[in-house]
């Protein structure tokens, strides 16, 4: 009985947690399905409608003092709901911004309150782990890809029965506020306890929560982040400037290096992202088995070898499997990262979420750039590099030791 209380409790929890996670993905993919209605609407060039996208990716970017302070605060419960919250108001703002200076705010906004989302939801996805002692982490990840899906079925409705994108974004909002009231209950409560980042350079493989010696004091400033919160940030940015690129990217290599039709192009997005999100529902078990550690290093060195072979191969065929291979080793990355930036406390994950969310953003221009001075295909390969380094940072990360992963496979089937 006690135990099935407990599988409950988790259950519950877990399926409020992935709410949140779906909230951003949904609010991040409707905004985006609207961009060529927005550059129309408010007669943006390409140059400023790419500059509303920096305002959005600064916003988060500057995120890190004030999420870190807001977590500290209010803890990671309160500021979810609310961000939650912001981030649905924040649609109907942008539907009803009247000039393109409103619009940048707006989305300078958009980027603080995902940033503040993003540590808050991560944080409690932590919690729940350690709680239950279960990995949950990629499966909630997997969640919010299946928000942005959501989001872009919903945005084809809508778009398909009227072109107002106030509509589009009064009923997003809607679906946004009725979210969050679903994860409100079930949220885990904040438990009082110090920030204790990691020892300097701790080695590879010892358990992340074990207990710290070098900061067993409370601090109410901001400190200077411990290297391993950087080798952490390292790998989250290496992580998501790999993600970023093949989504803004693929396509492309697609039909002008690898000569696919125009039928077969999107092929190469859509390979890399479903092979995400079955990574994501399945890496859990995988990280149970092998440990995060083992499941970021080999994960990090599929992703960098398939996309290699498929540059070096050349063609469709060879390009479809060294995009699958990337979708398949890159998945698990950030969720792991998030998991241990947790552990080190709140301002690590704030800061770490921070230099992810740049990665993710700026990662795909400065691909474009090297493209545009060599070729693309340089391109590619740098994106095949920085995938590579995700393993040579996670090498220098603690990371929870698989010593209890049979204790918790088995708690995980009960």
């Amino acid at each position: 009985m006690q135990r099935s209380l407990v599988r409950d409790d988790f259950r519950r929890a877990q399926l409020a947690i992935a709410a949140l996670f779906c909230v951003l993905g949904f609010q991040y993919a409707t905004w985006a399905a609207r961009l060529p209605a927005l550059k129309s609407r408010l007669d943006l060039s390409e140059a400023e409608l790419g500059l509303l996208l920096m305002a959005c990716g600064v916003g988060a970017a500057a995120s890190f003092p004030l999420v870190a302070a807001l977590t500290r605060r209010w803890g990671s419960r309160r500021l979810a709901l609310v961000s939650a919250l912001f981030l649905g108001v924040l649609l109907l703002a942008l539907a009803a911004a009247p000039n393109y200076p409103v619009a940048l705010l707006v989305m300078c906004a958009d980027g603080l309150g995902v940033g503040c989302l993003n540590v808050a939801m991560n944080a409690q996805g932590a919690a729940l782990e350690a709680r239950h002692e279960r990995t949950a982490m990629s499966q909630l990840h997997a969640t919010f890809s299946a928000g942005s899906l959501g989001a872009a079925l919903l945005a084809s409705g809508m778009s398909a029965l009227s072109s107002s994108v106030a509509l589009h974004f009064g009923v997003a909002t809607v679906l946004v506020l009725l979210l969050t009231l679903f994860a409100q209950p079930a949220l885990l409560p904040d438990e009082k306890q110090a920030d204790a980042p990691a020892e300097a350079d701790p080695a590879p493989e010892q358990a992340a929560d074990a207990p710290q010696k070098k900061e067993g004091k409370a601090r109410r400033g901001w400190s200077l982040p411990s290297r391993v919160t950087l080798w952490m940030g390292g790998a989250m940015v290496c992580g998501t400037v790999a993600e970023g690129a093949m989504n803004d990217w693929s396509a492309l290599y697609m039909k002008e290096v690898a000569d696919a039709s125009a039928r077969l192009a999107p092929l190469g997005i859509a390979v890399v992202s479903v092979m995400m999100v079955l990574a994501r529902l399945f890496a859990d078990g995988w990280r149970t088995r092998f440990g995060d550690g083992r499941v970021v290093r080999v994960g990090s060195l599929l992703a960098a070898a398939g996309l290699a072979f498929a540059l070096l191969a050349g063609g469709v065929v060879p390009a479809l499997i060294g995009f699958a291979c990337m979708g398949l080793g890159i998945a698990a990355v950030t969720p792991c990262v998030y998991v241990a930036a947790a552990k080190q406390g709140s301002e690590a994950l704030a800061l770490v979420a921070a230099m992810g969310t740049t990665g993710l953003l700026a990662g795909p221009p400065l691909i474009g750039f090297l493209a545009h001075g060599t070729s693309l295909v340089w391109g590619m390969a740098a994106v095949a590099v920085s995938a590579a380094l995700v393993s040579v940072c996670a090498a220098r990360i603690g990371w929870p030791s698989a010593a209890a992963a049979p204790e918790a496979e088995a708690k995980a089937k009960v």
